[in-house]
């Protein structure tokens, strides 16, 4: 029971802030009545018995008239008039000293600018604030508090207010005819100013497309893509080849008298002969 009760408070303050704007902290308006039931069914401390039904901080207010009208009630609300004073003390604008209802319903005015849950045990006063848009409701039953939900006057007047919105009202709509009518004249005015000034500059025009098109003649409009350079060699393969110390090949020769002699091919120079040189010297 507890869990579906708690369901349906969180359900009331959504309607509320949705709909209605109400924002963290929450203010709660309390009166006599409901100050006393507190004390009397031992509900402290009272803001955290509300931010427990409304799931978040609460500020309790209280109003002059409440406090003037407990101080007339005598001893035996003392105590309420006590718990009272420690609350903050909300505005209201009236000189002369009012009843506690009268208050509250001035305070609340015609839609609840100040975004007040009201608190009270007044089942009048409860059923009267069901016809303002806009007022929650909080009131004690025995040890527990709970949160009215709203009425059905309430209800409809969040979805009219809603419909309301999604269409556009008459200062609204004449503001964007005039506005279109404004736009339409400017682009009027930009089309002739265009218009005077493509007939001064028709023949200057003409002249260069006239020399664009000559030169043009034959121009390809295909892109055009880049074709790829050869590219060189691969610098690894043109590094000389390094001697891994293998060894030199040598063959062998017969020589005029049969012995066999090895020449070795690391050799390259060829020796002369001096023979020729030493026969000239002879016959000379």
């Amino acid at each position: 029971m507890r869990l579906k009760k708690q369901k349906r408070h969180r359900r009331t303050v959504r309607f509320y802030t949705t709909c209605f704007g109400f924002r963290e902290p929450f203010k709660v308006l309390c009166d006599g009545t409901f100050i006393h039931h507190l004390l009397v069914n031992r509900i402290a401390p009272a803001d955290s018995a509300l931010s427990n039904i409304l799931g978040g901080a609460v500020k309790v207010f209280t109003t002059r008239c409440v406090l003037a009208e407990l101080k007339s009630l005598g001893e035996s609300y003392s105590e309420s008039l006590k718990t009272a004073r420690e609350l903050i003390t909300a505005r209201c604008d009236h000189e002369k000293r009012k009843s506690a209802v009268a208050c509250m319903m001035e305070v609340v005015g015609e839609k609840n600018p100040e975004h007040f849950f009201l608190a009270t045990q007044d089942a009048d006063l409860r059923e009267k604030l069901q016809e303002v848009p806009g007022v929650p409701l909080i009131f004690g039953l025995r040890n527990a508090l709970l949160l009215e939900s709203p009425s059905a006057f309430q209800r409809q007047f969040a979805k009219s207010t809603e419909e309301g919105r999604l269409h556009m009202s008459e200062a609204e709509y004449k503001m964007l005819r005039t506005k279109n009518t404004l736009e339409a004249e400017e682009a009027m005015k930009f089309a002739d100013a265009n218009e005077s000034e493509g007939d001064q500059n028709g023949g200057t025009q003409a002249m260069r497309k006239a020399n664009d098109g000559g030169k043009r003649i034959g121009v390809k409009d295909k892109v055009q893509f880049k074709r790829k350079k050869a590219k060189g060699p691969n610098p690894l393969s043109c590094k000389k080849k390094k001697n891994l110390g293998l060894p030199t090949f040598v063959c062998k020769s017969e020589s005029n008298d049969g012995s066999d002699t090895i020449r070795s091919r690391s050799n390259k120079k060829r020796k002369r002969s001096r023979k020729g040189k030493k026969l000239e010297a002879t016959n000379g």
